[in-house]
Order: C-alpha cells, then sequence, then structure tokens
C-alpha cells in the first residue's frame, strides 16, 4: 500500500519550485527539531516515519513545516518529554494572546487571501 509521501509515478500538476521567505515559527520548528534530534531525544528517521503515518487526508492538508510540526508532537508525547494536555493548554494559551492582539484576524485573512 502506498502511502502519503510515496509519489514516484503518480501523475500529477506542475511542481511548484518557487521559493518564499520562511515564516517565523518555520524557523522555530526547524530550529526546534535541530534541537530534539541533537540532544538524542528524537531522529530524522523518526521524524520521517511519523510524517509517513500521518495518513493521506491529513499529509495532503498539511504544508512542510506543519508535517514535520505534527511528527515532533507525537514524537515529544511518546517519549514522554511533553502529554497532549500540555500541548493543547499551550495552544490554548498562545490562540488567546493572538485573539487578544488582533493578529488571529490577520492570520486568518492573510490564508483566505493564498487561497
Amino acid at each position: 500500500m502506498r502511502g502519503p509521501h510515496d509519489v514516484g509515478g503518480l501523475e500529477d500538476g506542475p511542481i511548484d519550485n518557487s521559493t518564499h521567505e520562511l515564516a517565523f515559527w518555520e524557523k522555530q520548528i526547524d530550529a526546534v527539531r535541530g534541537v530534539v534530534g541533537a540532544k538524542g531525544i528524537a531522529s530524522g528517521h523518526e521524524n520521517r516515519r511519523n510524517i509517513e503515518q500521518l495518513g493521506h487526508d491529513v499529509y495532503e492538508k498539511l504544508n512542510y513545516y506543519e508535517r514535520w510540526t505534527a511528527a515532533l508532537q507525537r514524537q515529544l508525547i511518546d517519549k514522554g518529554v511533553l502529554t497532549q494536555d500540555e500541548i493543547d493548554a499551550k495552544v490554548a494559551q498562545v490562540r488567546q494572546r493572538l485573539a487578544e492582539t488582533g493578529e488571529l484576524e490577520l492570520r486568518a485573512e492573510e490564508e483566505t487571501k493564498c487561497l
């Protein structure tokens, strides 16, 4: 059975190989992933395996760094570094802060423009 990452030989549209400036959070997840690897908490192989296990629907909906984030979350929970409750609480805290500053609405508008 083909995984969501295994697209070799499948027909698809043209590849968008344009570059874009990385968002701050994308740089952050790259740095966190590097630290987690350097500390021996999780390897690149584990990261790839967790990305490949996301499933077709989730894999297709997420962009590159969103996949990294989802995989890293799974690894940190599996290794007992964080709990899902701790992650959920922090996400709620960040969402509240962004909503209070109006940044959450701005980001939603930016996402709509990209569609």
